[in-house]
């Protein structure tokens, strides 16, 4: 894909997933955004660049911290039926250094301070 192409359609994505962001990871943004987690900055929804077999491919982060190298992502049902493709997916992700946390949507929505303390561990 083209250079532009892809810069095109990183930003079309970006834009749609956090315009229709689900109750949880607004719920999520709430606590990370700003650094007032720590300190410690997060992104919304940030694309993770890579070459795979020649050429240019991209992830989409739910939330993103690149000072820590780490990933978290909120699983809602969906990815109940996409387990492979997540697990390809973070196998790849790891494969450059990142570290993924995955988070059910339910988790934040019962108890955000257990899910800010698993957070907060994997930061330090």
């Amino acid at each position: 894909m083209k250079h532009r192409k892809l810069d095109h359609l990183i930003k079309q994505t970006t834009r749609k997933l956090r315009k229709e962001q689900t109750e949880s990871e607004t719920i999520l943004w709430q606590i990370l955004r700003n650094r007032k987690l720590s300190g410690i900055k997060f992104l919304r929804q940030h694309p993770i660049l890579l070459n795979l077999e020649g050429k240019q491919r991209f992830f989409i982060a739910d939330f993103y911290c690149h000072e820590a190298g780490l990933i978290v992502e909120l699983d809602g049902a969906i990815h109940m039926q996409r387990k492979d493709y997540d697990n390809a997916r973070d196998h790849v992700l790891q494969s450059l250094g990142l570290r993924i946390i995955r988070i059910k949507n339910q988790d934040i929505k019962d108890n955000p301070q257990k899910v800010i303390n698993v957070i907060k561990k994997e930061i330090y």
